[in-house]
């Protein structure tokens, strides 16, 4: 069961399919032929679009709050019940609830793609700058399912149920609102932070994987440092690397501990750059899986099914960083982060558990002269 919200106002209008592009930068709609439904793209699929190393590329998501079966998979009946008018859903999302159907052990997340990167190969690095995240309508939803939050099996805690949420703008920032008893007027304010929950490149595979767990490719990270300015590097496993984006998130605690965040459509300008392989063997002492470059610091992830393993593959990575970007010893990298260094727990909830650090670049005077770690450096 979702509470509703009663009497919501729109905070500005939905930003439909086409709307508002405004240039010559390549555009990809998240229309039912170039999405896939709780799955990933896998090696030989074909893409939706190709781009070119360097080259800028739009891209719109759609959330899948609101059209899963427990929600009646009827985006219309399901937002109108909370005061939400037709002109004020999205066309595409009511598009793909309506024509593509989800099989019963794939994951819930809507991933528009793949995109092929021209001349990516296994050991590249694909370089993915978030330039821009849009919000494209002025709610979202917030909930926990299937027994997979951190209290699942709990008294209390189980079941499936969620939050719509409103988006307010006060002081010039945008927040999201949502009653916190279901018996008296509270609310709570949080502010609003969008990125993408979901980035990833094709699996090695002959099948398309869920998207609920994160790997080596990427995918369901759910990083909320990924915001506008942030690069996030992918291993590249297959040809062509096949991008792909989905979960549009615009706010999440770190750990999204009851198992989403505040969950809600939006439009991504994305920046697509490739470090060669050679760049890569030559810059890093073995290979690691995702990390990223955000707002003054290097991000390296830890992913595990099991938490305390996720976190100690997070700081192997760390350590790895350390050394390559800022000619570090290991072990005196390894007492630096101890000093220095947070460790966040990004998700407890999608099967894979998910660790990432956040180590500051201004604290390193020295910087190595590799060739990857110029590329990376240049990102922080």
């Amino acid at each position: 069961m979702t509470s509703i919200v009663q009497g919501f106002v729109p905070a500005f209008p939905v930003l439909q399919q086409g709307e508002g592009i405004g240039d010559t930068t390549p555009y990809i709609p998240a229309e039912p032929s170039k999405v896939l439904w709780g799955r990933i793209p896998c090696a030989g699929d074909t893409p939706i679009a190709t781009v070119d190393p360097g080259q800028a590329v739009i891209v719109d998501t759609v959330s899948h709050e609101g059209i899963l079966e427990d929600q009646g998979s009827d985006p219309i009946a399901y937002f109108g019940r909370h005061g939400v008018e037709l002109d004020h859903i999205l066309g595409d999302t009511v598009e793909v609830a309506a024509s593509r159907k989800r099989d019963s052990l794939a994951g819930p997340h809507i991933v528009t793609g793949p995109i092929a990167v021209n001349g990516a190969r296994p050991g590249d690095l694909l370089a993915i700058r978030i330039d821009d995240l849009t919000m494209r309508a002025p709610y979202g939803v917030v909930s926990t399912r299937h027994n997979r939050g951190v209290l699942a099996h709990k008294l209390g805690f189980d079941g499936d149920y969620g939050q719509f949420c409103s988006v307010d703008s006060r002081d010039g920032k945008w927040f999201g609102t949502m009653p916190i008893h279901p018996a008296h007027p509270h609310t709570a304010e949080f502010p609003l932070d969008p990125f993408l929950g979901l980035i990833g490149v094709a699996t090695d595979t002959d099948s398309h994987l869920s998207s609920v767990p994160p790997g080596l490719h990427g995918g369901n990270i759910d990083i909320r440092r990924l915001t506008p300015g942030a690069t996030l590097f992918l291993p590249v496993q297959v040809p062509d690397a096949l991008l792909y984006i989905g979960d549009p998130h615009f706010a999440q605690g770190n750990g999204e501990v009851a198992l989403t965040a505040l969950e809600a459509p939006l439009r991504a300008r994305l920046t697509v750059d490739l470090i060669p392989a050679a760049e890569v063997k030559a810059g890093l002492g073995r290979p690691i899986g995702p990390f990223a470059a955000a707002h003054g610091f290097i991000i390296p992830t830890g992913l595990d099914p099991d938490l305390n393993r996720a976190l100690e593959a997070c700081v192997r990575n760390a350590i790895e960083m350390v050394v390559a970007l800022f000619d570090a010893d290991p072990q005196q990298a390894y007492l630096y982060l101890s000093a220095a260094t947070d460790f966040n727990i990004s998700q407890a909830v999608d099967q894979v558990r998910g660790v990432h650090g956040e180590i500051r670049v201004a604290d390193f005077a020295h910087h190595a002269t590799t060739a990857l770690a110029r590329r990376i450096l240049e990102r922080a």
